[in-house]
């Protein structure tokens, strides 16, 4: 059936789309364990943006699971074809002249490559929220660790499923010694150095 299909050209391309929002187009992919403020960080990040007038959108892992990837388990390969087709969306996201927000998980360093080859290397930044198991096992805002400690929740990351940490980062985020506030100053710091037209 591929051998059918036929790329159509575009009449407006995704300069023309950047110029029209006068903004860099990147997507800003956080991971780290879960509990460790992704989501949080995200939120309060896509706030600041838009305050500055940015043209954004947010993709977080629970709101993505519900819909586009609710067909999909927590498989090494469910995961991996999860993280394929958030990446995918995202590179459309990012050719509509979008600053993109991404709050996932992503446990393995093959993965979040892929996501960075699919979406591109200068649209991909890498948030690693470097929040220690202990602490996010100690807020543990939606029981999950609980459950997985007590056998309920299988393969579930940071316990019976493995997480690669980032080997080199664009930002690392320490929400036990920083604030929320100096965590996003840092991000939009990192993004008027890196970014700004």
């Amino acid at each position: 059936m591929k051998n059918n299909l036929t790329l159509h050209p575009e009449s407006v391309s995704a300069q023309q789309r950047c110029d029209l929002k006068d903004q860099k187009p990147i997507v800003l992919w956080l991971t780290g364990l879960s509990g460790a403020g992704k989501s949080t960080i995200a939120n309060a990040l896509e706030v600041e943006l838009h305050a500055r007038q940015r043209h954004t959108y947010l993709l977080d892992g629970d709101n993505v699971r519900t819909r586009l990837c609710g067909d999909l388990g927590f498989s090494e390969e469910d995961r991996q074809e999860n993280i394929r087709r958030i990446s995918e969306v995202s590179r459309l996201f990012v050719e509509s002249g979008l600053i993109v927000i991404t709050a996932f998980i992503s446990p393995s360093l093959r993965d979040r490559a892929m996501a960075r080859e699919i979406i591109g290397e200068s649209a991909f930044v890498e948030v690693y929220i470097a929040t220690p198991l202990s602490e996010c096992e100690r807020r543990d805002p939606k029981g999950l660790y609980r459950k997985a400690r007590e056998g309920l929740i299988k393969n579930f990351t940071g316990i019976d499923a493995i997480y690669e940490a980032p080997v080199n980062p664009d930002i690392t985020i320490n929400t036990v010694d920083e604030s929320l506030h100096e965590s996003i100053g840092r991000i939009i710091h990192y993004l008027d150095e890196k970014f700004s037209r």
